[in-house]
């Protein structure tokens, strides 16, 4: 699936996302500032929580609840080993029966179950974004 919208019409664009997927694992890759966490935001909301979101950078995962499920939220942007994403137990909340938004994945692609989904964002403009939608099987 590949959709264009505006930042204004992002929940929109979280609401098309979760129809389309076959995993709850899904990896968010873009350039910084292309409304990675922006996007995360809004597929959270999405999801029924009324949590706070913000990029787990420094902590690495931000747990949140939404309607009758979990949320994991992680940044691997500082991650220097994947052994960091072990550390604090991905290899564990992964197989759990819950959401796994995963920014900056390119470390941890490895030990992955076989299906997931991939999301490419790219900013087009300071308001506009394309996405691109892949489920891995």
């Amino acid at each position: 699936m590949k959709i264009e919208f505006d930042i204004q019409d992002i929940d929109n664009a979280a609401e098309a996302i979760l129809k389309d997927v076959h995993s709850k694992i899904i990896l968010f890759k873009g350039s910084m500032g292309s409304g990675k966490t922006t996007l995360i935001k809004s597929v959270v909301k999405y999801l029924g929580s009324t949590d706070v979101v913000s990029s787990p950078t420094f902590a690495l995962m931000n747990e949140y609840v939404g309607t009758d499920c979990k949320i994991y939220h992680y940044d691997f942007y500082r991650l220097k080993s994947l052994e960091e994403a072990l550390d604090i137990g991905f290899d564990e909340f992964i197989d759990e029966d819950a959401w796994n938004l995963i920014e900056w994945p390119d470390l941890i692609v490895g030990i992955l179950p076989q299906q997931y989904v991939e999301i490419e964002l790219n900013k087009l403009t300071e308001t506009k974004r394309s996405l691109l939608l892949k489920n891995n099987k």
